[in-house]
């Protein structure tokens, strides 16, 4: 099976695709192309992490870059390193994904993702790379490092979060030990949830896919809030005193809405995806904020703020990106940030964004398909053109292939559920019987 680069990075099964040799090229061939004589790695809490970081340093060392590892850290504390330190980044995850898979995301030099040429040179030297036996060579042994910490903690007034009652779900990730104590440290008190990982319970049944158990969690406590992150803590979504979900479209308007009033968001402008609920769009212009909008993907949402000198953006998943802050989304950064602008408005968390953003109703569902997604897309447009035209002015279409899995995702946004219930089923059935007939065909 040839592994190829998705949306964010490269993810497979943990056991039988992500092999050490395959893992050790990977390094080799990552060695030349982000930038940096040194690499910091770090990995989540999957029974893999540590064999799998050990592997792609051994590849990095075999290419002539040193390797600085950070054990098992989030995402964010890695990009923060390699910003600070002028260094490359390496993150063995995959994300939200279940324990059986795993990945790896880079960062070139100062932290930031490898934008689609040079991932694209990377596949290409990847490719061509032989699978990497070991080395024999030493891998350093792990480096603690408590900048990143130390860093979101500053990112607000000592004291910021004092009183405040939060809950705090970790997923079982890499958010694990750190996020409740830097949220102590601001003065909150935090009760924890899903913090004892043991390599197989990652993401299961918790964190921020599965947030139904930090809401009545908040709600059962009367707590002031939530936060629930995913496996690698890049991503976090809320969760308000009445025990209402908060997404990245809330955390976006909000956060954008206070560093507009503040005269801290550069060109008055909040950068978003397709994915970004028409409830978010109509907040910000009501605001005098303008939204711009990108691919998919929380290295395109960078792009778009680094070429612009933009200050916010993020994804409706919950990848929200401070430019002025870090390189990369940070699940404990956003929670922080949104709770302090709460917090000097004398506002519940929850109340302020469910009244700032009114949702229009969106449907979102994932075709599962045999053969390449981009086509099935491709072959729908007459489909996506129909509703599209049906819905007009009052709803959006989007079906893309995703980056990290073998599906198709379909999404139909409209002031009238039932409309959009019916063209998301419509244009499922279409990429079904697409996908089927390409399966069935001679060169399927």
């Amino acid at each position: 099976m040839a592994l190829h680069f998705g949306t964010d990075g490269v993810r497979a099964r943990a056991d039988t695709v992500l092999t050490e040799s395959v893992v050790r090229a990977l390094g080799r061939a990552a060695a030349g192309h982000l930038g940096a004589d040194e690499v910091a790695i770090g990995h989540d809490t999957r029974a893999s992490g540590e064999a799998l970081a050990l592997w792609l340093a051994d590849g990095f060392i075999d290419g002539g870059v040193e390797v600085r590892p950070l054990g098992m850290v989030p995402t964010p504390a890695v990009a923060h390193m390699a910003a600070a330190d002028g260094i490359g980044g390496a993150v063995v995850s995959a994300s939200h994904n279940p324990w059986t898979d795993n990945g790896v995301k880079l960062f070139a030099v100062g932290g930031h993702k490898l934008d689609d040429a040079a991932q694209a040179a990377l596949q290409a030297s990847w490719d061509e790379t032989p699978e990497l036996e070991a080395t024999g060579r030493a891998v350093p042994d792990v480096v603690p490092d408590d900048r990143w910490a130390e860093a979101v903690a500053a990112s607000v007034e000592a004291g910021a979060l004092d009183g405040l009652a939060l809950v705090v779900d970790c997923a079982n990730g890499a958010m694990s030990t750190l996020a409740p104590t830097v949220l102590e440290r601001l003065g909150a008190g935090v009760t924890v949830l899903n913090a004892a990982p043991d390599g197989y319970n990652i993401n299961e049944g918790c964190g921020s896919m599965h947030p139904e158990g930090l809401q009545q969690a908040v709600a059962d406590a009367g707590a002031d809030a939530g936060l629930a992150f995913d496996g690698d803590g890049d991503r976090v979504v809320a969760v308000g005193a009445d025990g209402v979900l908060l997404d990245g479209d809330h955390l976006l308007a909000a956060c954008g809405i206070d560093l507009h009033e503040r005269g801290l968001l550069t060109g008055d402008t909040v950068v978003g995806t397709v994915m970004a609920n028409l409830g978010l769009r109509r907040a910000l212009d009501a605001a005098g904020i303008a939204f711009h909008e990108t691919a998919v993907g929380d290295r395109y949402v960078l792009e778009a703020l680094e070429s612009n000198g933009w200050t916010l953006g993020g994804e409706q998943s919950g990848h929200v990106i401070f430019r002025h802050l870090a390189t990369t989304g940070d699940g404990l950064l956003a929670g922080i940030q949104a709770l302090d602008a709460a917090r000097r408005r004398g506002r519940d968390l929850g109340s302020w964004t469910t009244g700032l953003v009114v949702k229009a109703p969106q449907v979102l569902r994932a075709v599962t398909v045999a053969g390449a997604c981009e086509a099935v897309v491709a072959a729908m447009v007459d489909d996506i053109a129909a509703a599209s035209d049906l819905l007009g002015d009052e709803g959006r279409v989007v079906v893309r292939p995703s980056g990290t899995e073998p599906v198709v995702r379909v999404m139909v946004e409209a002031l009238d559920a039932d409309l959009a219930h019916r063209l998301t089923d419509e244009l499922c059935e279409a990429a079904k019987l697409i996908a089927d007939r390409s399966a069935d065909s001679p060169q399927g």
